[in-house]
């Protein structure tokens, strides 16, 4: 078992390029068989699998030598792993969620075993959503859980369970009957849970973000964090990461639709009738088109690693003893931020592939309206008009964001 992790704040972060040169290949394989996987419903299993055995949840975790990567060092990767597959990257994005609240600066008991499962390849999902919770803000959830001997019993239903389907561990959201709000963390292999694949979107149809029931499941004393002041969704803006997650994820389609556009035009022969040029890659109106689709890539790219900085001034002050909200309300507004302008740049990339091969890029076989799907989806995961009136009501009169649910 893991030693306690002293000084966490002190050491080093690991080498962020030197990970994304040994994860890249992986990720060109990857890529290899994305678009029949998505056409074809093919569950990336064995796609995950890889990740797990290259220590790709592992990334933040601390070591004897390091600390771990920064967020924007993993972020950065994560846009390339998105550039490869946007499932397969979504599919982890819990996982580093769960990680950050509950396991990367556990000191003692349970969450050193955690640490170490994760260490040893180990994927965290999440039970969190609820269909019946309708008010707005700190509703409690429906899902109960209840003593049971030196222990619990969990008992309730959760809806878009992204990534639970490959996980090992998940964390399930309830409620005790005097309404103490609880992360119970248990092995997916525990009598009672039954994870359901039938999320039916149009877009990111490989996550897995479907129904999970819980059955009378068992849960144990050292399963169960209760809320508290500074402990897990009792921190100040505890989902800032998990929104700039998901934001990398939809910067990674942007670059997915420029290296797809790249291949495009590299690939076609024939060209416009009313061309400019006899080949399509010296055809000035096709090359703008490309020229603006790396500049959507980089911007967005650039968006999330900014944002990136400011999580990792809240982390710096986390490893080392402090919460600083003020700190962590300049990464959520940072993270906001860059969501509504990643989102736009992704969604509008999407369509501008098309014009760059006309009815021949519209093929089912390509696949390539898959990025437009895959980014308007994700684009929904969390209101951006709600983010942008956010933003003004901070920008003209101060007012701070909420410090729960999508900041």
């Amino acid at each position: 078992m893991n030693k306690p992790l002293d000084a966490l704040a002190l050491r080093p972060p690991a080498d962020g390029e030197a990970a994304l040169a040994r994860l890249q290949p992986l990720f060109d394989r990857i890529e290899e068989g994305v678009a029949e996987r998505e056409r074809e419903r093919i569950l990336p299993f064995a796609e995950v699998a890889l990740l797990r055995e290259a220590g790709y949840g592992a990334l933040r975790l601390p070591r004897p030598d390091h600390a771990g990567l920064t967020f924007r060092q993993l972020l950065k990767i994560v846009i390339r792993l998105a550039a490869a597959d946007s499932n397969v990257a979504h599919i982890f994005r819990n996982h580093f969620s769960v990680n950050e609240l509950y396991v990367r600066r556990a000191r003692e008991g349970q969450g050193l075993l955690w640490q170490e499962v994760v260490a040893g390849g180990a994927i965290f999902g999440l039970g969190n959503i609820e269909l019946g919770s309708r008010s707005a803000g700190g509703v409690l959830p429906s899902t109960t859980l209840t003593p049971d001997g030196d222990g619990f019993r969990l008992n309730g239903t959760k809806y878009y369970t992204t990534g639970t389907l490959y996980a090992d561990y998940m964390l399930v959201r309830a409620a005790t009957p005097d309404e103490r709000l609880a992360s119970v963390i248990i092995p997916m292999g525990r009598e009672g849970i039954e994870i359901v694949d039938d999320w039916d979107g149009i877009g990111q149809r490989l996550t897995a973000s479907g129904t999970g029931h819980f059955r009378n499941v068992r849960a144990e004393a050292s399963e169960v964090v209760f809320d508290a002041d500074g402990i897990g969704y009792g921190l100040a803006y505890s989902n800032t990461l998990a929104q700039l997650y998901v934001t990398a994820i939809v910067a990674g389609i942007a670059r997915a639709v420029l290296n797809d556009a790249r291949r495009l035009l590299l690939g076609r022969s024939r060209t416009f009738y009313y061309a400019t040029a006899e080949r399509p890659a010296e055809d000035p109106l096709l090359l703008q088109v490309l020229g603006d689709l790396a500049t959507d890539a980089f911007a967005a790219e650039a968006a999330v690693l900014a944002a990136a900085e400011a999580l990792d001034a809240v982390g710096a002050a986390r490893d080392s003893g402090r919460d600083d909200e003020s700190l962590a309300h300049e990464a959520a507004l940072a993270a906001a931020k860059a969501k509504l302008i990643v989102d736009e740049l992704a969604i509008r990339a999407g369509g501008r592939l098309f014009d760059l091969a006309g009815a021949s890029a519209a093929s089912r076989a390509r696949n390539l309206d898959r990025h437009w799907r895959n980014a308007r989806t994700l684009a929904t995961h969390n209101p951006g008009v709600t983010k942008a009136a956010a933003i003004g009501a901070f920008e003209t009169n101060g007012t701070k964001l909420p410090a729960k649910g999508f900041f």
